[in-house]
């Protein structure tokens, strides 16, 4: 089914995946998360002063725009014969606004951009997907996107396509409740259920929020989910190895 070649495309090789949250913080933005062999990483965005500056708050922002720390190092990457890779793009604020500025930006690298349809995809070696305050309506309207958008577990009741929606994300505590460290029989059953459901549509499970520890890893990589939110790069590296 092409639902099923689809997911087996996004998920590559490894699984689980882990992906750098927040990865601006770290010393080198992108290139830490390479070193320790991620494919996947997360970069927030605001719009400023018609930049893409990059930062978890507006006053926080980091030196450096969405395209200098991680699109030209990615077709730098890309052009030396790097792999695959998804850029996950988590817009803070002015979904709409924050689109109309990256819509042109995204285009300047078309040449390593999966393009993204209705009815499919061309491969490239970069996926953008974007999350938070996501432009949906605007995105969807494209007949063509360099883009695709991060889903919500409600997105599954109407079962969008998943070319256009090829990732779930959800909070661990709006899933277990805040707190929560370890899971009984019924919350791994819960979350066994949300990544069954995901993937017979073809789309990958993210959660963010949950417990950066070996045992949480563990739990999440035994469910199938496919991108495991860390902070800590080199320690997820060695427990993924």
């Amino acid at each position: 089914m092409v639902r099923t070649a689809y997911l087996t495309a996004l998920a590559g090789c490894v699984q689980p995946a882990g992906h750098a949250h927040n990865d601006y913080l770290h010393p080198r933005p992108l290139l830490d998360a390479l070193a320790a062999g991620f494919a996947s990483v997360e970069a927030d965005v605001f719009l400023v002063d018609g930049e893409l500056r990059v930062g978890h708050e507006r006053d926080e922002l980091v030196p450096g725009t969405l395209e200098s720390l991680y699109l030209e190092p990615l077709r730098r990457r890309v052009r030396a014969g790097g792999g695959s890779f998804a850029l996950l793009v988590d817009i803070k604020a002015e979904g709409a606004a924050v689109y109309a500025a990256l819509r042109p930006v995204l285009a300047r690298y078309r040449e390593i951009l999966t393009s993204f349809r209705d009815d499919g995809v061309e491969e490239r070696a970069v996926r953008v997907i974007l999350s938070g305050d996501r432009p949906i309506a605007m995105v969807r309207a494209e007949r063509e996107r360099l883009c695709a958008i991060d889903g919500r577990p409600e997105d599954l009741e109407s079962d969008p396509s998943p070319f256009l929606v090829p990732w779930i994300s959800e909070s661990w505590s709006k899933l277990f409740g805040r707190g929560t460290v370890e899971l009984d029989a019924a919350q791994r059953a819960r979350l066994q259920r949300l990544v069954d459901l995901a993937h017979g549509q073809g789309r990958l499970v993210r959660l963010w929020g949950a417990p950066d520890t070996e045992s949480t890893w563990a739990v999440q990589r035994d469910a199938g989910v496919d991108r495991i939110n860390t902070d800590r790069l080199a320690a997820f590296a060695r427990w993924s190895r």
